[in-house]
């Protein structure tokens, strides 16, 4: 069995991508590492290449920013890494640049992995997902946040990233997936207020017109992390990869895990999920078979 993971990249070091620590994190779990680099305005590939793993294959490319409308252009992308996994690889572990995986995990994706490989109604394993907010002590818990998506994908051609490649369809349908007993850390909503600021001005610019970005510009100098529904205390560990950027930090941010902004319905269905597990009525990007 064979599995290469597969990423896309751009100005991680202005937008203060984690991508490294991503990379590394599932390095140990995959026999191949693609990573798509787009032009960039950093050292972003030097970056990737300090890694020093022999692993990683870099590919250049230039991202058409006219496919940038409700993130079209991330999806591309994404299909341009994934078609550069070698043939002879089953799975395709896809992460993206301010996703993790915890060490803990590492026998578990490949135990999933194994135990589907002949299974071939299985097209992808399902993840758990813990959306970090503000620092690294906060977890946005509400319906807000996705809590599963699927990151690992049969290496097939028929499947394609689907719209702004937060998952993937095979020939227009959603995959049907089995949970590959793993979770997925977050760490894009993690930033100084400035940084934060700044990298959602670059990212808005793949997903809006000119105007409505400049009109999010304008708007402050800084974000504003109070504006959430409902956060909860993290109490756990971090994956040991994010040890240094954790150590990194300067900045502090004091958030109330008591403020809860839902409207009646919301209130109502957060309690249900609090109190059996089970979240009614969400969206779901696959189908769990």
């Amino acid at each position: 069995m064979k599995i290469a993971g597969f990423t896309i990249i751009r100005n991680a070091i202005i937008n203060d991508y984690p991508v490294a620590e991503a990379i590394r994190s599932i390095l140990p779990v995959v026999d191949e590492m693609v990573v798509l680099v787009g032009e960039s305005d950093d050292e972003t590939e030097a970056l990737i290449r300090s890694i020093g793993s022999g692993k990683i294959r870099i590919i250049s490319s230039v991202w058409d920013m006219s496919m940038r409308t409700g993130g079209k252009v991330l999806a591309v992308e994404t299909d341009k890494a994934l078609r550069h996994v070698t043939a002879d690889c089953d799975w395709a572990f896809y992460i993206q640049a301010d996703e993790v995986l915890h060490e803990r995990y590492q026998e578990a994706v490949r135990h999933s992995c194994e135990r589907y490989l002949e299974d071939r109604n299985v097209e992808g394993l399902l993840f758990d997902y813990n959306h970090f907010y503000g620092t690294y002590d906060y977890i946005g818990d509400s319906r807000r946040w996705y809590n599963k998506e699927v990151r690992i994908i049969r290496n097939d051609p028929s499947i394609q990233a689907y719209r702004d490649a937060q998952g993937f369809r095979k020939e227009g349908r959603k995959l049907r997936v089995k949970h590959s007993g793993a979770a997925i850390y977050h760490y894009g909503w993690v930033k100084s207020p400035d940084v934060m600021k700044r990298k959602l001005n670059h990212f808005n610019r793949l997903w809006h017109d000119d105007g409505k970005v400049e009109a999010f510009i304008r708007s402050s100098d800084v974000f504003d992390f109070n504006d959430f529904d409902s956060l909860t205390a993290f109490t756990g560990s971090h994956p040991g990869v994010m040890k240094d950027r954790i150590a990194r930090a300067n900045w502090n941010l004091q958030l109330d895990t008591g403020i809860k902004r839902f409207s009646f319905k919301d209130r109502l269905l957060y309690w249900v999920e609090r109190s059996t597990g089970k979240r009614l009525f969400a969206y779901k990007n696959y189908r769990k078979i």
